[in-house]
């Protein structure tokens, strides 16, 4: 995927105001519109004009845009993991709209095309006749994430958010706001958190919208869940391997279980417990990856003991194919 530099498409400075984002698009249009343009690459310039506006004059998808710093245009380009967690944002948020936007690029599509302030709006209240309005207001959304540790407890943590606005002087600024969420036990990547009444306000009296946080995950360094299952590498020696054996898995909320691994076991053999993954509802089941690992042969007496294995086993690992 090729990075984009919205900000050169238009010819205007990463600090420019609203203002002068319209301004340069409405000459840049005047320009390259298929209709009136004498250039001979007009309507492939005025979709890149097209998109760059799509993007700067909308304050949420140009703080998202913000935040991927700075690119050679046209650079191979592939964004952070989570690049777009703690983003508040209006509307449906991370809802798919790509395809309303089918003519942009995949960059586009694959970075900007769910996020951005044009999604439900608020909406006028059962009781709004007699020529009274009231409306709910409209729903905010965010992606944050979580450790494993706190879906598997549960929590009360402080979330913190980053909001687009603009200033008096139209630029776009990030705000901040701290939110105290109770993290439920056996939440899920992709489920989603309400908040209620912490969206947009209402108008007329009507009430707030709510805030839906999006879940998902920080990476780990032994853990990881495939929907309501944990999915754990354990190690074991080669003579657990060979022979069988209980060994103990330690757990995220610091227990430990201890399972028997079948003899015979080869690294890449997964290891399957029923209901001692995710503690949802179901629960998820524990899922373990086999990797066998050799011991060094870094004395005398350990290289004594593989020269033994190697005369007495009479053992081919490529004989069945293995390379």
């Amino acid at each position: 995927m090729e990075f984009k530099d919205y900000y050169a498409v238009l010819g205007v400075s990463r600090d420019a105001s609203a203002d002068d984002v319209k301004k340069a698009y409405r000459r840049l249009a005047r320009k390259y519109h298929p209709d009136v343009s004498k250039e001979p690459d007009a309507e492939a310039r005025m979709k890149e004009v097209n998109e760059a506006h799509e993007v700067l004059s909308d304050p949420e998808r140009r703080a998202a845009y913000d935040a991927l710093g700075t690119h050679r245009p046209g650079e191979a380009f592939r964004p952070p993991p989570d690049w777009d967690a703690g983003f508040e944002f209006t509307g449906d948020g991370f809802g798919d709209r790509a395809g309303a936007h089918a003519e942009f690029s995949d960059f586009f599509s694959s970075m900007f095309g769910g996020i951005g302030g044009h999604g439900g709006r608020a909406r006028r209240g059962a009781d709004g006749g007699g020529g009274s309005f009231r409306a709910r207001g409209e729903d905010h959304h965010a992606r944050i994430q979580l450790d494993i540790e706190d879906a598997w407890r549960g929590a009360r943590q402080q979330i913190s958010l980053r909001v687009p606005q603009v200033d008096a002087q139209g630029r776009v600024t990030l705000a901040t706001r701290t939110l105290d969420v109770q993290i439920p036990r056996g939440v899920r990547e992709g489920q989603m958190i309400r908040l209620s009444g912490q969206g947009g306000p209402g108008l007329g009296g009507g009430a707030a919208g709510d805030l839906l946080l999006t879940v998902s995950f920080r990476p780990h360094a032994r853990f990881s869940l495939d929907g309501r299952d944990l999915l754990v590498t354990l190690a074991v020696a080669p003579w657990e391997a060979a022979l069988g054996a209980v060994v103990p898995v330690g757990l995220p909320d610091g227990s430990s279980l201890k399972v028997r691994i079948p003899a015979g076991a080869q690294s890449g053999r997964e290891v399957v417990v029923k209901a001692r993954g995710l503690p949802s509802s179901p629960p998820g089941d524990l899922v373990l990856r086999i990797r066998v690992v050799l011991p060094p042969a870094d004395t005398p007496k350990a290289k004594a003991l593989y020269e033994t294995m190697a005369r007495e086993l009479a053992f081919d690992p490529r004989a069945a194919g293995g390379g």
